[in-house]
């Protein structure tokens, strides 16, 4: 059986954590004033959607280019100035699930099913869209 986000319906870090005095649980101290780093998605925790996407391209492209190609970097539209490097694309895309993570938008588990699915994705996309492209393009060994 398939579970969809709407079934699941988790609660937000920011709404667990404000309201954490509700479960009963006093290893679970409520802090009403917490906020995560940047505004919550409006859409369900569960599961990761960026995590999803960046582990789909990560898989797709490493098919094609493989995995340590060399470094690449991406500059964020939103911090000026800051400029993120890696040399894997496993890396990158493994960067993206704890970033969602420390900006309190996400659970572990919630990335985890999100790279996971990712994966499935891009390896979908290389059986039915890039047939016998990725053989020809990766570097040989």
């Amino acid at each position: 059986m398939m579970l969809s986000s709407r079934t699941i319906q988790f609660w937000r870090p920011i709404t667990a954590i404000r309201n954490a005095d509700s479960t009963q649980n006093a290893a679970t101290p409520r802090d009403e004033s917490w906020v995560p780093l940047g505004d919550t998605p409006m859409h369900p925790e569960y599961p990761c959607a960026h995590c999803i996407v960046s582990a789909a391209i990560s898989t797709v492209l490493r098919s094609v280019v493989g995995d340590d190609f060399g470094e690449f970097s991406l500059t964020s539209p939103t911090a000026p100035g800051v400029v993120r490097k890696w040399t894997r694309l496993q890396d990158s895309s493994d960067e993206v699930a704890n970033a969602r993570i420390y900006a309190g938008f996400h659970y572990r588990f919630s990335t985890e099913v999100g790279k996971d699915m990712g994966k499935k994705i891009g390896e979908l996309t290389i059986a039915t869209q890039l047939r016998g492209l990725e053989a020809s393009a990766a570097p040989k060994p």
